[in-house]
């Protein structure tokens, strides 16, 4: 999370938490190769039912999360981040707003050359682009969920070990931090700083929204699967991620 988010967060009592259809954004502009990642726990801690999400069970769902360090000019934020194909990732901006570097791991300790990223005009959403493979990566939904339905968060809370969380979609509410576009999802799935631009899934283990936030009574709140599909078929949805330096 960003120091400025941060102040902002703070200020609402809110914080900032750090195969698809469509038009994917232009190739962004280089960003330096990643080095000197933390390393992952490779025991993440896996809810009853996540075997049954896809159809290669827990190990999928783990493989398709990215852990993501931003390191900038002036210190060091950490979120999380999930693969769209092969050599795409979707995360929040404010993950990698102010970057000098960005620095990729996956949940079983590998390091993932960074080629470029790009940040949405006007949402909380990021795309990073890899000049490797990743192992697997999940479909989008083809539309939001309702209240009551199943959300299974998947990402690195204080960019420790990866976490399994699960809760229900609460409903749904106007953006409080003004960084998306309309309403919002809100679920009681339990998220922490460092759980920005996670995955939440439905109980098919399509991607339902995107982690953004984490709200003062604990519910987090995501970006939902329809403003992300709308951005990534809109070619000027995002630009280039602006370096610190």
């Amino acid at each position: 999370m960003t120091r400025r988010r941060t102040l902002v967060a703070s200020t609402m009592m809110l914080g900032l938490l750090a195969g698809c259809s469509g038009t994917l954004p232009p190739l962004p502009d280089p960003v330096p190769a990643a080095t000197d990642l933390v390393p992952d726990d490779p025991s993440p801690q896996v809810p009853d039912g996540v075997d049954e999400l896809t159809t290669d069970g827990s190990a999928a769902v783990r493989s398709m999360a990215v852990r993501i360090r931003n390191v900038q000019c002036d210190g060091l934020s950490t979120g999380s981040g999930f693969a769209l194909d092969e050599h795409t990732l979707l995360t929040n901006k404010h993950v990698v707003a102010d970057s000098s570097e960005i620095q990729l791991s996956t949940y079983d300790g590998r390091d993932v050359a960074v080629e470029g990223a790009s940040s949405a005009r006007i949402a909380d959403l990021a795309v990073i682009r890899t000049t490797e493979a990743l192992p697997s990566y999940p479909t989008l939904a083809l539309s939001d969920p309702a209240p009551g339905d199943t959300v299974t968060v998947v990402g690195y809370p204080e960019g420790g070990r990866l976490t399994i969380t699960q809760g229900e979609v609460v409903g749904t509410t106007k953006d409080p931090l003004n960084s998306t576009l309309g309403e919002v999802l809100v679920t009681d799935a339990e998220v922490e700083p460092g759980s920005s631009g996670s995955a939440a899934l439905d109980d098919d283990g399509n991607v339902i929204g995107v982690v953004y936030a984490k709200t003062a009574s604990d519910q987090s709140l995501l970006v939902p699967v329809s403003t992300v599909q709308a951005l990534l078929e809109d070619d000027g949805a995002f630009a280039p991620v602006a370096s610190c330096s």
